[in-house]
């Protein structure tokens, strides 16, 4: 049997649109999910031109299905009388399994599910859900410390391989 090239008309690697960088700060991150999103087609478009805030955004079930709340796409600025609301709820994409397997998560206690980052995959917009648990706030100044020791120790080695090593203070 001849050997047939599968070729894919869309690009498959993912072009980032926005992500949520307050609920990596605010939150301990358990397991990631990645969903599709059902979408409008001005939504498309907006999100084309990187028009969406994730920093409110939440997931819930509602009816056995996960839903997006807070959500911001702006208005697609070509838009007629069809474009859509900026922060309605949207449907999210998973498998009847992966649904079952957050909610049972959710239903323990002490976890939320936040939109970590969109992008668009494949030529579909997808969102990265994470099964997240509230830091403290001493959580939160463990992290910035330990991120500024690392900063402070990459910025000292990439001077010793300079040769520039200068002491701090």
């Amino acid at each position: 049997m001849p050997h047939r090239e599968v070729v894919l008309s869309r690009d498959t690697e993912r072009k980032l649109i926005a992500s949520n960088k307050k609920a990596r700060h605010d939150y301990t991150i358990l397991k990631t999910y990645e969903a599709g999103i059902v979408l409008a087609g001005t939504e498309v478009k907006s999100l084309r031109e990187g028009r969406v805030s994730l920093v409110d955004a939440f997931a819930q079930e509602r009816d056995g299905e996960i839903m997006l709340y807070g959500l911001h796409i702006a208005e697609y600025g070509y838009g007629t009388w069809t474009n859509h609301q900026p922060r309605r709820t949207r449907k999210l994409l998973l498998r009847r399994v992966e649904i079952g397997r957050i909610l049972e998560k959710l239903r323990e206690g002490g976890v939320t599910l936040v939109p970590l980052s969109m992008y668009f995959a494949g030529g579909w917009a997808k969102v990265e859900l994470g099964l997240a648990r509230g830091k403290k706030s001493y959580d939160k100044r463990q992290a910035l410390a330990e991120r500024d020791a690392n900063r402070e120790i990459a910025r000292e080695l990439g001077r010793r391989l300079k040769g520039a090593h200068r002491p701090t203070r």
